[in-house]
């Protein structure tokens, strides 16, 4: 195993000892330590199918950060105010308050004031009638051509948005924000903002739109199902690439004793004429991990696209959430991992020196934020793509992502409460050469129980990630 110090572009090694074989699981007991006490090993270059390496080479962008990584948040909560102190509760008096009197004159018990005439009953007034309510506009059908629409005086004051919004209920908040942003909105001929206030009177250009289906019923075909489903989770589309945001817990492939899948539900995007062509898996993600996943929709992108993932030109970001803190908090992965079977499972475990099948792998990872040094929330940049790669490199390197269930290696360990027990990973954002020319780079939101997880510790998902600046490898 080798460590070296310092940036990228090399620096001292520290001498230690060869670390050999590893047995079991990855995460297994650590390497040797070298005089300076991090983990190392020999110098030279271990040959293909070699002992694990781990290179720790410090800052990314020492040089960098700055004010990039985002402004501090106040760590001290608000005050809560003082409630006001009302009559004691329970706090009764039996005694009868004696009638009010007259001025006393002096050796007079004084005299109670006249009782007061009983009040005439309340006249009988016939109930006002209600008032006319003009009835709401009825939403603008959709038409594929150019509109123009006249701000009423009830739309007055209303936000751009807002305004498409009640227009037009079928169209995506998405789609509203693009379009305005893209300038093929105007309002009196001028370009305008989603925030932008209307005035009574305006012409609002509205450009040709794309509504959203009707909601499929429960009791619809399954390929009626299947479509809409792919459609709710979709990120991006065009004519040749499709983006889609997989949920946690859906598996991308079929196998044993998986019953639906990603895969299955492609066929029913495929068109009804003779040439149709059936979308495509690019590239695939486990089962329990969240986030962008790349699929073509015709043979000549999906032919571009696999050399593009062939030849290590697709940069991959993930996020977790790992135990610990990594030591040093931006580094270099790099081991052989083999794959071992047992009682009908399988894991991915840190080869033995010249072990048979064993293939290299290599990753990038960088620590975002960390949360009293119990918990990181780290990026993670693969240059490989090797089965569950992410996963056994953390675990090897003594920070195991968390609801991992085949890597978590801690024992005694309890989960902080609020926390759920998911894997917390999630592929973030892809980034690929399109198969036409230009860019696909799509960012996926955070899961639900990874959502909680940040807002729980307090972790600012826009934050500055500091993985953007690894190093490149081919």
């Amino acid at each position: 195993m080798r460590m070296r110090k310092g940036g990228y572009g090399g620096g001292k090694q520290s001498a230690g000892s060869r670390d050999g074989g590893r047995k079991g699981r990855a995460g297994s007991p650590r390497h040797s330590e070298s005089r300076d006490g991090r983990p190392g090993g020999a110098g030279h270059r271990p040959a293909r199918g070699a002992a694990p390496r781990v290179d720790n080479r410090g800052d990314f962008r020492a040089d960098k950060r700055g004010d990039k990584r985002g402004p501090k948040r106040d760590s001290k909560p608000a005050s809560r105010p003082e409630s006001f102190r009302g009559p004691k509760s329970g706090a009764t008096s039996d005694r009868k308050f004696a009638p009010k009197r007259d001025h006393q004159r002096p050796g007079d018990k004084g005299r109670a004031y006249p009782a007061r005439p009983p009040r005439e009953p309340p006249l009988a007034v016939a109930p006002a009638p209600a008032p006319v309510v003009a009835p709401k506009p009825k939403p603008v059908h959709f038409s594929a051509g150019v509109q123009t629409l006249t701000v009423t005086p009830d739309e007055n004051g209303m936000r751009v948005d807002r305004f498409f919004e009640a227009k037009f209920p079928g169209l995506s908040f998405s789609h509203i924000q693009r379009i305005i942003r893209k300038g093929e909105v105007r309002v009196n001929g001028k370009r305008t903002e989603p925030k932008g206030r209307l005035e009574a009177g305006q012409a609002v250009r509205i450009p040709p739109l794309q509504l959203e289906p009707p909601k499929v019923r429960d009791d619809a075909p399954q390929a009626l199902r299947d479509r809409e489903f792919i459609r709710s989770i979709t990120l991006s589309e065009d004519d040749d690439v499709l983006v889609l945001n997989k949920p946690m817990g859906l598996a991308v492939q079929g196998g044993s004793g998986i019953t639906q899948n990603i895969d299955d539900m492609l066929g029913a995007l495929r068109g009804m004429h003779a040439d149709a062509q059936r979308p495509r898996l690019v590239h695939r993600l486990d089962k329990d991990t969240a986030g962008c996943l790349l699929v073509a929709k015709t043979r000549f992108a999906a032919a571009a696209l696999a050399k593009t993932f062939r030849t290590r030109s697709a940069r991959k970001i993930y996020w977790a959430l790992v135990v610990g803190v990594p030591k040093p908090k931006q580094g270099r992965v790099s081991t052989y991992l083999v794959k071992q079977e047992e009682d009908e499972d399988s894991y991915m475990r840190i080869a033995k020196h010249g072990e048979k099948d064993a293939v290299h792998a290599v990753t990038y990872y960088a620590v975002v934020e960390t949360a009293a040094q119990k918990l990181s929330w780290i990026s993670l940049k693969p240059v490989t793509g090797r089965t569950h790669q992410l996963r056994a490199h953390m675990a090897h390197v003594g920070n195991p992502i968390i609801g991992d269930p085949k890597y978590f290696n801690i024992e005694n360990w309890e989960l902080p409460g609020g926390i759920q027990n998911k894997l917390h990973l999630l592929a973030r954002r892809i980034v690929v050469p399109h198969p036409r020319g230009g860019t696909i780079d799509v960012t996926a939101p955070l899961p639900p129980h990874m959502e909680q997880s940040w807002n729980l510790l307090g972790f600012d998902a826009t934050r500055y990630d500091p993985i953007v600046d690894a190093p490149e490898e081919e």
